[in-house]
């Protein structure tokens, strides 16, 4: 094997990451299908590169693409029945708020309830690792679905998730609109004029056991902080049984966490048809 000169060494060591195939990055698409404006919400990870917006504008039936670069973590959510105080400008929604008064979020998470999506791109064994969490309660529907990427090997949501270099790259989400069935202590109301544009009769929010009753049982703390001690509930059960791909509770993680290979893209879609 040829060597390369000391001379040269530093020219050397850059050619050869120029030989090497670079970390691709990944196109999140997020589609409105609600009846209604939603703002989605987007949250980096400690330590990722932030995305080039943390919040905007989706009216019904628009699309828009925000591009992740190569290694982002992070979650994206929607945020509802938003409006700008008359009085002081400030920026608020009833559901999934990220406390910023404005309508990018600016490093801000999502309040409690809200259906999340979860996104590690590049991780362990060159995959990307996706879900759909309720964990943190639920507001709207959504789906992930992953497509076609600049450099994917194709499209990977079919269920048998052969597409994308994983057994389980395929589709996950929470396609139900659960407001309406919530248990009614776990029920989030909203004013009459707000819960009208939700369509969900007065419900805008399903929270979860965690936070409605913040007992260590339901949150898995303390002595339950691990699998064997923290075990589903009733009420993890009632958002299993209706979303059974996504995240119910803490430890939910063998039906519930799907993988592909790092480089394709991904669809977000917020109330997606029922019948897909």
């Amino acid at each position: 094997m040829a060597r390369c000169p000391a001379a040269h060494a530093a020219l050397c060591s850059l050619a050869l990451l120029l030989l090497l195939p670079a970390a691709r990055a990944a196109t999140f698409t997020m589609t409105n299908n609600c009846g209604y404006t939603v703002w989605p919400g987007l949250l980096s990870g400690a330590g990722t590169a932030p995305l080039p917006t943390t919040g905007f504008a989706l009216a019904h039936g628009a699309s828009a693409a925000v591009d992740a670069p190569a290694g982002w973590s992070g979650r994206v959510w929607a945020r509802t029945l938003c409006a700008a105080d008359a009085a002081t400008g400030r920026f608020s929604c009833a559901t999934g708020d990220c406390g910023s008064g404005a309508v990018q979020c600016n490093g801000g998470g999502a309040a409690p309830p809200a259906t999340l999506a979860e996104f590690t791109l590049g991780g362990s064994g060159g995959l990307d690792f996706f879900d759909v969490s309720l964990v943190d309660g639920y507001n709207v529907p959504m789906l992930i679905v992953p497509a076609q990427g600049a450099g994917g090997g194709g499209s990977s949501s079919s269920s048998n998730g052969s597409a994308g270099g994983s057994s389980k790259c395929m589709a996950t989400g929470c396609l139900v609109d659960l407001n309406g069935a919530c248990p009614a202590d776990l029920r989030v109301m909203a004013a009459s004029a707000s819960a009208s544009a939700s369509g969900a009769g007065g419900a805008v929010a399903c929270r979860s056991a965690c936070e409605a009753f913040g007992s260590p049982q339901y949150c898995c703390s303390g002595a339950y902080g691990n699998p064997n001690t923290c075990r589903p509930s009733t009420y993890s059960q009632f958002f299993k049984n209706a979303c059974p791909r996504a995240y119910s509770y803490a430890y939910d993680d063998s039906t519930s966490t799907f993988t592909c290979a790092t480089g394709i893209s991904y669809a977000i879609t917020f109330c997606p048809s029922t019948t897909r």
